[in-house]
């Protein structure tokens, strides 16, 4: 039987004229577009394309299948528009991905409450911080992290939401000894990073010894409140522990902005629909605590 996925990608081959411009439109990587052809040609039987200098060009079997293949296309836009996108119901299945630190230090409140007025809807969070693929319904909002917009799928639909900024912190006692006198080595305490980051000496504290290191962001804050060194932590995480005190005297970084993220027809559900919009009214009243104002530093 052929994958349906693997015709899509033929088609965003046959009409980008290459594959990077395929895996563009789609929002994944070379080599997935390039695996996704070969298990079609192999099911077929029959070469899709020639690699020219210019691009790819559709073979004459390729010329066959691209008519069907359209036709396959029309087809599923058809099912998910009458099936899902008119789907007004508030029951049925949600699953929001979003990355951990999200989830556990800022929108599990706020998840909560949308779950207490909306029962009927059957919650599913997927807390991750890898990409979920949306167009295979893996799930049906992500929440994210976002450096760069040009880096967002062209084929996702984007609703922009606060900024967020991240600052360096340490243990609240650990600053008051270092306050009162106390001189003893403060070490960086770093997440997956090579060498002593630019931040560790920024501050009116500064980091010395070689850095504490863990791969777990759970740990990572743990370290910190255990007076082992300083950190870089976004501001809703940093300032929100009471264990925890911003160093004096570095800046506020923009870090990213978080971005609510839906695809194509599914967008259109009314649970979707719902939770979107009220994510979108969280997400708004925390921009405060998001870019580090809601705390003094005096």
């Amino acid at each position: 039987m052929i994958d349906w996925d693997d015709v899509r990608y033929f088609l965003a081959v046959a009409r980008g004229g290459s594959v990077r411009a395929a895996a563009g439109h789609l929002g994944v990587n070379h080599s997935t577009v390039l695996r996704r052809i070969a298990q079609l040609e192999k099911r077929l039987g029959a070469r899709m394309f020639e690699k020219l200098p210019s691009g790819y060009r559709v073979t004459a079997a390729g010329e066959e299948v691209i008519e069907l293949a359209s036709q396959m296309e029309t087809f599923s836009h058809q099912l998910e528009t009458r099936v899902f996108g008119r789907d007004k119901s508030v029951r049925g299945l949600l699953r929001v991905t979003l990355p951990p630190f999200l989830a556990t230090h800022l929108l599990m409140p706020d998840l909560a409450d949308f779950a207490r007025i909306h029962p009927e809807i059957e919650i599913e969070i997927v807390s991750t911080g890898d990409v979920v693929n949306l167009t295979n319904r893996e799930a049906d909002v992500a929440i994210r992290i976002v450096a760069d917009r040009r880096n967002l799928p062209l084929n996702l639909h984007g609703l922009k939401g606060p900024e967020m900024f991240s600052g360096v912190y340490m243990s609240r006692d650990r600053l008051a000894e270092w306050q009162e006198g106390e001189r003893d080595p403060i070490r960086p305490i770093v997440i997956g990073v090579q060498g002593v980051p630019d931040w560790a000496n920024e501050g009116e504290v500064r980091a010395a010894g070689v850095p504490f290191r863990t791969p777990d962001a759970e740990a990572q804050i743990a370290a910190a409140r255990q007076g082992i060194g300083m950190t870089r932590l976004p501001c809703f995480v940093g300032d929100a522990d009471p264990l925890l005190a911003r160093v004096p005297g570095v800046d506020l970084n923009a870090h990213a902005t978080l971005w609510l993220l839906t695809q194509g027809e599914t967008r259109k559900t009314e649970r979707v629909r719902l939770f979107t919009e009220f994510a979108s009214r969280r997400l708004a009243a925390h921009a405060s605590l998001l870019a580090g104002h809601s705390v003094s530093t005096g």
